[in-house]
């Protein structure tokens, strides 16, 4: 694990595993890097994973002066690869980190391979919203009671229940200003009008029964980005990556596998 230097002088902790293609992940919203806890591991069996921490998250510092916007975010991504030298990478972004990864293929197309995008939405009016016992889970999400909502919006109880470690691992962290800064850039985002321009390889990934990203938001992306394949996994919600992660993960690699950097340079 390390850090790099934002362009605003942000510090940006960043860890690298695995070798093979880059594979860049990006987070949801107010979570750190150990959300894709036993994912990455996974994926860097092909694959060289990086994993970041957003400012106001993890390792990485948290100015709180001014909005956060994806924009920024990107640019601390594009930091966190240019220290590895790495010049195009695929990225995976879960939540409000696939927001960001829409961002990313709209602004660096040129260093872009593929795109994964898991239980996101395009945000902006055409989003699919979530109901409002979902919005006030995130908001009492710091309390006990907030902390069962989260699991249950995550996973199914029985699973939930047996896993405790990794609801843990899906709770806000950071300053309560920096996750408010993260709830801000979130739901600021409209991503309508980039998505037909994205040309990477897509795959759209979304639990069925997700109540906090509802899935009507996957078939949105798959139909606005240009041949993007869409893959819904029945019976999980918004943390599929972890209760169906045998099968979430392998058919990412299968894509990934599709789509070599190489066949690109």
């Amino acid at each position: 694990m390390s850090h790099v230097t934002a362009a605003d002088g942000t510090r940006i902790w960043y860890d690298v595993l695995g070798e093979g293609d880059p594979l860049l992940l990006l987070n949801g919203q107010s979570l750190d890097h150990e959300m894709w806890d036993g994912v990455h591991t996974e994926l860097a069996r092909r694959h060289r994973v990086v994993r970041m921490d957003f400012r106001g998250t993890g390792g990485s510092e948290a100015p709180l002066d001014e909005p956060y916007t994806f924009a920024l975010f990107v640019g601390d991504a594009l930091a966190v690869l240019d220290e590895l030298g790495i010049t195009r990478t695929h990225v995976y972004g879960f939540s409000m980190g696939g927001k960001v990864a829409q961002t990313f293929a709209a602004t660096a197309p040129e260093r872009l391979g593929s795109l994964v995008l898991g239980a996101t939405a395009p945000g902006g009016r055409n989003e699919v919203e979530r109901p409002r016992s979902s919005t006030l889970a995130l908001r009492r999400a710091g309390t006990a009671a907030g902390r069962d909502m989260i699991a249950e919006l995550f996973y199914t109880p029985a699973w939930a229940a047996a896993h405790p470690d990794t609801v843990t691992r899906v709770l806000p962290r950071g300053p309560l200003r920096a996750q408010r800064l993260h709830f801000g850039a979130s739901t600021g985002y409209d991503g309508w009008d980039l998505l037909p321009g994205i040309e990477a390889p897509t795959l759209v990934v979304h639990g069925e029964d997700d109540a906090l990203t509802p899935v009507g938001n996957a078939a949105l992306l798959a139909e606005r980005i240009p041949r993007a394949r869409l893959l819904v996994l029945p019976g999980t919600r918004h943390g599929y990556l972890h209760e169906a992660g045998a099968k979430a993960t392998r058919e990412v690699l299968d894509f990934l596998a599709e789509h070599p950097l190489s066949a690109r340079d």
